[in-house]
């Protein structure tokens, strides 16, 4: 297997750029991106390893990726774009978009980190897709990284959404609670109306002192499950 991968890494460049869906104007530049430090320690004849380009696609992602959200989710909050941002660039999720346009076969690799089974590892993925996009907005600007990166963009954050709504909202709540520096949330029992056989329970969620949200239900526990949901509506982070 390993021997498989390296053959395809040693392909001719445009083979390479066209099965990644991509064109390249500096075929050097492609190949750099490809370039593991492993490599390089065993090839002296090569240039450059990827890891300023790596720097360069991060800066890119960054702003790429922080533009793509504010255009796309007008109703969100700073603290949600935020939080969908750092879903989006973050390793894991570099490391899948790297597998899905298939990098990893690509790869020029030492054959020590080959051997350790360096192409399915998500940290060295997700440099390698960082590297991937900084060569391409060397080539060819912002408009090619765009034109690679927002479908993917498309179809990750449409299952980061799903993902979040099957969260419980309370969790949601405690967590941002906790990274903002406060204590746990605290819901607090108000009013309860109605007949006593179908009363209707009032719950409000209070955090670092200050009321976030109230709640209604059948029970205590769908109150106060609204009363975090609207907190969390609030704070635009759903």
């Amino acid at each position: 297997m390993a021997n498989h991968q390296g053959s395809l890494a040693e392909l001719p460049s445009q083979v390479i750029a066209e099965r990644l869906g991509l064109t390249f104007r500096d075929p050097l530049l492609l190949m750099r991106s490809l370039t593991h430090r492993s490599y390089l320690n065993e090839h002296p004849e090569a240039i450059e390893n990827n890891e300023r380009l790596e720097f360069l696609g991060d800066a890119v992602l960054d702003f790429l990726v922080g533009a793509w959200l504010y255009n796309h989710f007008p109703e969100y909050a700073e603290g949600a774009l935020t939080r969908m941002r750092a879903a989006l660039v973050g390793n894991q999720q570099l490391a899948e978009f790297a597998r899905q346009v298939g990098l990893p076969h690509y790869l020029r690799l030492g054959r020590g980190e080959e051997e350790s089974g360096g192409r399915e590892r998500s940290v060295l993925l997700g440099s390698a897709f960082e590297a991937l996009v900084g060569a391409l907005y060397l080539d060819q600007g912002i408009l090619a990284v765009r034109a690679f990166v927002e479908p993917l963009l498309e179809a990750a954050s449409a299952q980061i959404m799903l993902e979040n709504a099957d969260r419980d909202v309370k969790s949601l709540l405690q967590e941002w609670a906790q990274g903002q520096g406060y204590g746990p949330p605290y819901y607090q029992d108000m009013n309860a109306t109605g007949p006593e056989h179908e009363p209707t329970f009032q719950v409000a969620v209070i955090i670092n002192g200050k009321v976030y949200g109230r709640g209604v239900g059948s029970s205590k526990r769908a109150a106060a499950k609204e009363a975090a949901r609207q907190a969390l509506q609030s704070l635009g982070l759903v």
